[in-house]
């Protein structure tokens, strides 16, 4: 039956769905966010500061490395779910000896949970792919006592086990649909999925784009990695243009996992971040580009649009880090990943506060290496531009073939840009129609509007045109006009 868009049904229609998504979405609710709480340092502020720095912020999940005992006392009664880690060197006796387990979750978990949201146990970090062949053997027999020993003390369907792979676990990821698990792990990846989904447990994964790009430091392979304008890459498997790395990578996962016959096991990524700074060799740190890495990547986040393979939820995604560890080894870099500082500030700006629901305000990022620059932004002149006497008047409107793909970068990037984009957040008053059309065509409107109305204010990669016909509908007010 067709619904007239301005009938008494339509409207109806329309505001009970917006009462659904309200009940489904509330406002509040970025619990797809997570970060990663390390401790190789010795200069971390005491456990309850962490506990109460977490609750003023969106982040809704912490993973450990490991369990102490001080930092999940400390994050009971918070809401906050917690990830715990039993280290590489406690899997042989898991493995070997079912007591121990039920030990190592009388100790690490029994105190704690209910009060502590502990969600998932991970057995190892990155096992899989160490080499160690005596490990490798013994994950999955360590996994399964660590689940048997859950299910003893009637937590089993509560807390979740896994492990944490690196992407090395995949031989194939360019393009995403090309994504296979390196056959060399085969038996053994394939008794894990088994686990996974027998238990409806994640694979968790960590996809880093910061090393992608020190791999192939080109321009626009930089924009491509920090979610900045682009001109994207199309996957010539399924015809399907990819407008950043990190869902580039998260669908080649699903791919490998979906060309076995296990697309259905939830993916979650373990670990993703960017580095402020690092060694003068190192190409890719600085705080301009963790910045826009990972601004942008809440941003895309809390847009729920998903990956071109996954559309409409948002991956559990775990930044790297909380807080710098100071005694790691290694480059520079590994020990710059953290968002705050000892004293709970942040080390650069990202709107992390737990109203916030419009996405992140992130300038563009610069590289730290002269041969790669900054890419030309959607908003920006490719070259140089004489003003005109009066800004243009009118509405910014995108072009009618401009591809979703397309229009979610530009969605993305006008809302990183500082302009409220909480009109098109559920609850908004134009946040339906819920699609990436009507709200690119809001945010690039309001950007045009907000950064001076020139012609160049509205030219997104060429995929936008200025209009004299008002887009306002309903409740749906679009600013503009003619001058």
């Amino acid at each position: 039956m067709a619904v007239i868009r301005n009938s008494p049904l339509f409207l109806c229609l329309s505001s009970l769905l917006l009462l659904l998504l309200q009940s489904c979405h509330p406002a509040s609710s970025q619990s797809f966010i997570g970060i990663n709480y390390g401790q190789v340092a010795d200069n971390l502020p005491p456990p309850e500061a962490t506990a109460k720095l977490l609750q003023s912020t969106s982040i809704q999940k912490v993973r450990l490395y490991g369990a102490d005992p001080a930092i999940i006392k400390a994050l009971a009664n918070t809401g906050i779910g917690i990830v715990i880690g039993a280290a590489n060197g406690d899997i042989p006796a898991l493995a070997s000896d079912p007591n121990f387990a039920g030990q190592w979750i009388n100790t690490n978990v029994m105190p704690y949970y209910p009060a502590s949201k502990i969600i998932v146990i991970t057995v190892g970090n990155e096992v899989v792919t160490s080499g160690d062949q005596n490990l490798i053997s013994q994950i999955l027999p360590a996994m399964q006592n660590v689940q048997n020993a859950l299910n003893s003390a009637s937590l089993g369907g509560k807390i979740k086990v896994s492990t944490v792979h690196s992407m090395a676990v995949l031989s194939q990821s360019d393009p995403p649909s090309s994504g296979a698990f390196n056959p060399g792990f085969g038996d053994s990846m394939k008794a894990l999925l088994q686990f996974h989904q027998a238990n409806g447990s994640p694979f968790m994964i960590n996809p880093y784009p910061f090393f992608a790009y020190q791999s192939d430091p080109r321009p626009e392979t930089l924009a491509f990695c920090l979610f900045q304008p682009n001109a994207g890459r199309v996957d010539s498997g399924t015809g399907i243009k990819y407008m950043n790395m990190f869902d580039a990578q998260v669908d080649a996962v699903h791919s490998a996992l979906s060309a076995i016959g296990f697309k259905d096991i939830e993916i979650v990524v373990a670990e993703t971040g960017w580095p402020y700074k690092g060694d003068p060799n190192e190409v890719g740190p600085s705080v301009d580009n963790a910045k826009a890495y990972n601004g942008n990547l809440i941003n895309h986040l809390r847009s729920v649009v998903g990956t071109p393979l996954m559309p409409g939820k948002s991956v559990d995604t775990y930044i790297f880090a909380l807080y710098d560890e100071d005694l790691k080894p290694g480059p520079g870099s590994e020990r710059s990943f953290g968002l705050f500082k000892p004293d709970l500030s942040m080390t650069y700006g990202i709107d992390l506060s737990k109203s916030s629901q419009s996405p992140i305000a992130t300038s563009p990022a610069s590289p730290t290496t002269p041969e790669a620059p900054v890419p030309t932004s959607p908003a920006t002149p490719t070259a140089p531009v004489t003003p005109s006497p009066k800004p243009t008047g009118g509405w910014c409107v995108p072009k009618t073939d401009v591809s979703d793909a397309q229009l979610q970068a530009n969605l993305d990037y006008a809302c990183s840009q500082g302009i409220d984009c909480s009109t098109i957040q559920p609850g908004g008053a134009c946040f339906l129609p819920n699609t990436i059309a009507a709200h690119a065509a809001y945010a690039m409107n309001l950007l045009y509007q907000t950064a001076g109305r020139n012609p160049w204010n509205c030219d997104f990669l060429q995929t936008a045109i200025v209009t004299g016909t008002n887009p306002s509908y309903g409740q749906c007010s679009y600013p503009g006009g003619t001058t």
